[in-house]
């Protein structure tokens, strides 16, 4: 038998999986990460915290499948994407916590850029917005606050990386400094189209070239683990963004092939080949996971508030004490009554970018019951998701292409039978939910096992996808029509309070 492991460092947690080539999962251990919150909007992490965290999460897994390092063939990282990590080079210290994707402390600087006019020369270069998610700022921060780092960093002295390339630096003893395209893509520093760090971004920034790592491929022969780490030298095989890596575990191969992923937020991903596309939508362009060095793109619409809403309900309103129990309360009533919830709570991603927006139920009368605004929660994450999948179908035929035809889910809250049929029937397309739904750690996995040999091709790959369940729309599209049409309406007296 040959065996696969994935490292998947995550905003919440440090997992590991054991697959075999089947992509079946034999074991799993997991750490939950503290999370640090300095002052309000400013989030970090410890990167030293996140390496023995995943390392050991690793070790565990490995003993759990009853197997030794010995027997695993190679070994993919997918990570959280954005955070940033400054270190260095000869002891491999961390000069600061690490930045997380949710921080905000970049927005001065990213206000600044956009005043000067730059937003379209970065979209074109990047395919992203000006936004301090993205993985530059949060650099030029350290850079700027960190006394002596910018000399330092053009000394050769200092390294930065996402959590990807901070892992593979630990991995490897400190002898590999290296990241993927999928990783790279979401600096704002790398552009996609050219697939290389930009210079006039770099300059911009006033971010020393000497800091950046070497990008590779997502499914590449990095290097090997030091073989004390885990027992015995592993290939380094795969690495991609957790995004990225979704899309590839749910064999999205091919452009048109689109994924959501539903956990506290939902993240929809959109395979659109070798071309770079800009949304005309409100969304955003990205490198997805690169096989063989030809270019792959992907359109990509975050929506903030997806299960985080069933939260709200258990923690906010207790309208329920367990997550688990909201499918029935919601399925108490036939409908949600004409009740819309949109839960802006911290305003509102793709395709609508209200950041000011903040929550609202709309609707209520007095037969509304607790019954219906839990069903309109959970509706609300089907409606977002449809608004999305709209702005990629647009963008889509807009370039010349087919409509999505059907959309491939995952993440926790895709085994909600009622949310999964909803969103069936406002698209209008069908749901497929498969057997696996750990697809990003799958996805890295399959990255591995692809420069190890493992693998032929992706054609391969596509062959081992299943499908758990299949929802098939079962709503007249005009009466999909009206929902969506009220949902919109909901939206805008949302941004207008």
């Amino acid at each position: 038998m040959t065996y696969l492991l994935a490292l998947d460092q995550g905003t919440s947690s440090c997992r590991s999986i054991v697959f075999d080539a089947d992509g079946r999962q034999l074991a799993m251990a997991q750490r939950e990460l503290r999370q640090i919150y300095p002052q309000p909007g400013w989030v970090e992490h410890d990167a030293d915290e996140i390496w023995k965290s995943q390392l050991a999460t690793a070790r565990e897994a490995i003993a759990q499948a009853g197997l030794s390092a010995a027997q695993i063939h190679a070994l993919g990282i997918t990570n959280q994407r954005e955070t940033t990590v400054l270190w260095e080079r000869q002891t491999g210290r961390p000069l600061h916590h690490a930045i997380v994707w949710q921080d905000r402390r970049g927005e001065p600087c990213c206000a600044a850029l956009r005043e000067q006019g730059l937003t379209p020369l970065v979209q074109q270069k990047t395919g992203l917005v000006i936004d301090a998610y993205f993985s530059a700022t949060k650099l030029k921060w350290l850079l700027d606050n960190l006394p002596g780092a910018r000399e330092r960093a053009r000394r050769g002295e200092l390294a930065f990386g996402t959590i990807d390339s901070w892992l593979v630096w630990q991995l490897s003893g400190g002898q590999l400094h290296a990241t993927d395209v999928s990783n790279a893509s979401r600096t704002m520093l790398f552009n996609v189209q050219r697939n290389e760090w930009d210079e006039e971004l770099l300059a911009l920034l006033d971010i020393p070239r000497e800091l950046l790592p070497s990008v590779h491929p997502s499914a590449h022969d990095y290097g090997r683990s030091r073989p004390e780490l885990l027992g015995a030298p592993v290939a380094i095989g795969g690495i991609a963004g957790d995004q990225q890596a979704a899309l590839f575990g749910q064999a999205c191969f091919k452009a048109g092939m689109a994924k959501n992923t539903y956990g506290t937020g939902c993240f929809m991903l959109m395979h659109t080949g070798e071309r770079f596309q800009q949304s005309a939508n409100g969304l955003i362009t990205t490198s997805a996971a690169q096989v063989d060095g030809r270019p792959a793109f992907a359109l990509e619409g975050s929506v903030f508030i997806g299960g985080a809403v069933v939260q709200w309900l258990r923690d906010g309103l207790h309208a329920i004490k367990a997550s688990g129990e909201v499918q029935a309360l919601a399925e108490s009533v036939p409908d949600a009554g004409g009740v819309m919830f949109v839960p802006a709570f911290t305003g509102l991603g793709a395709p609508y970018w209200q950041g000011e927006a903040r929550g609202a139920i709309v609707g209520l009368t007095r037969g509304s019951t607790v019954a219906h605004i839990a069903r309109a929660a959970l509706e609300s994450i089907a409606f977002q998701s449809a608004a999305l999948l709209q702005a990629m179908s647009r963008d889509a035929v807009a370039a010349g292409a087919a409509p999505v035809s059907e959309l491939r889910v995952d993440g926790g809250a895709c085994v909600n039978n009622l949310l999964m049929q909803f969103q069936a029937d406002l698209l209008g397309i069908p749901v497929l939910r498969p057997r696996v739904t750990e697809t990003t750690a799958l996805g890295a996995a399959y990255l591995a096992g692809l420069s190890s040999g493992v693998y032929a091709s992706t054609d391969e790959l596509a062959a081992h996808w299943q499908a758990e369940r299949v929802f098939h729309p079962t709503l007249p599209r005009d009466r999909a029509a009206e929902l969506m049409a009220g949902w919109e309406r909901a939206v805008r007296q949302t941004c207008a309070s």
